[in-house]
């Protein structure tokens, strides 16, 4: 599950080494963060000093938890994580208590983007070294440029969406655009061809047909 957590308020307990790999993702994800700890690194106090988060030099209590979207329990204190898991329970509010697997909504994966595409890998605790080798190795098979392939390819699919109505020669051209080299020209091949196959199923022209074009692949 991928959550948009964009302008969601977030609430990080701890701010120490553990936490600061948590706020940086949270920040990433585009939500509005809050630290509480009575301590923080230099680097979290940077980020609060620079608007970026709001920290709170304090100890924690159930009351931080108010309007919060989703909760990361990130202290070296597994009795103070377990107090924000049960908290966070009680209130119906999504919570992480980092390397506390069954204290845990959800898990944290490792994440590799290109672009809009996301690929996350998680082992629910049982091995990160796993993960993040995992994560390298498919790291090392996508190619650069996918992100921006997939920008162009997203373009043309609400092209197509808006321009032909449902059916099985629509879908299948779509289907076969993950195969294929696709460009932003007008006169893109793989463009006149997606248009042209989604075009047989408004006219009742018969099946449709594969497209003929250069794979992905080749393109790199």
């Amino acid at each position: 599950m991928f959550l948009k957590l964009a302008g969601r308020k977030c609430l990080v307990v701890g701010a120490g080494e553990i936490a600061t790999a948590k706020i940086a993702s949270l920040l990433e994800a585009g939500a509005r963060v809050t630290v509480v700890a009575p301590h923080a690194l230099d680097d979290i106090q940077e980020l609060a000093c620079a608007g970026e988060i709001e920290w709170l030099d304090r100890e924690y209590s159930a009351a931080h938890l108010d309007g919060v979207f989703l909760a990361i329990a990130a202290t070296a204190d597994p009795e103070v994580n377990f107090r924000v898991f049960s908290d966070a329970q009680a209130r119906g509010i999504l919570c992480n208590a980092v390397d506390d697997p069954p204290n845990c909504d959800f898990y944290f994966g490792a994440v590799l983007k290109r672009g809009a595409l996301q690929v996350a890998i998680s082992s629910a605790g049982e091995s990160p070294a796993l993960v993040q080798r995992l994560r390298r190795e498919i790291d090392a098979r996508l190619d650069a440029g996918t992100g921006e392939w997939l920008r162009v390819v997203g373009e043309l699919r609400r092209e197509i969406l808006a321009a032909y109505p449902a059916s099985d020669a629509r879908k299948e051209s779509l289907h076969q655009l993950v195969q294929v080299a696709v460009c932003e020209a007008h006169d893109c091949p793989a463009r006149r061809a997606a248009h042209a196959q989604a075009a047989q199923g408004a006219d009742g022209a018969g099946a449709s047909q594969q497209l003929s074009l250069i794979p992905v692949e080749a393109d790199r």
